[in-house]
């Protein structure tokens, strides 16, 4: 699958057209990752973005237990780190890698807002997504835990 049908359908993404999509994958850049390596670590401050599009990475959070958690497997297609795109805030979880030749689009803070500055409805778009899949989140937390 080339980057374009990769970009395509992330859901972070969706909404934008071809020529939108384009200009992000232009200013992804490439990085290859072997089993056992750490994409991004907990609490560390974030700038970077990334699209897993080939292999596989493991989420964990330390929290209150004294060893990491597993929270989620991420394959192809799959994002992590889509706060950076608004912050630069600390990260939530570690995110290891669990295969050998994964790679990974990443893309930067600074050339994502600089993309906006050229194309507002890249931001507009890309902005209410990760608006909307936050308040998912939050709906669903609330809903599990009992709170209203």
């Amino acid at each position: 699958m080339n980057l374009l049908e990769l970009i395509r359908d992330i859901e972070l993404f969706r909404g934008l057209n071809t020529e939108e999509l384009e200009a992000i994958a232009a200013i992804c850049k490439s990085r290859n990752l072997n089993k056992g390596e750490v994409l991004v670590s907990e609490n560390e401050i974030g700038d970077e973005f990334y699209i897993i599009s080939q292999g596989a990475a493991e989420v964990l959070v330390k929290a209150t237990a004294p060893t990491p958690q597993s929270i989620i497997h991420l394959g192809s297609g799959q994002v992590v780190g889509e706060m950076a795109l608004v912050d630069k805030g600390p990260r939530s979880a570690t995110v290891m890698v669990l295969q050998d030749n994964t790679r990974v689009q990443v893309i930067h803070n600074a050339d994502f807002k600089a993309l906006c500055e050229k194309n507002k409805n890249i931001g507009y778009v890309v902005m209410g997504n990760i608006a909307a899949d936050l308040s998912f989140k939050l709906r669903h937390r609330n809903l599990v835990s009992g709170k209203r």
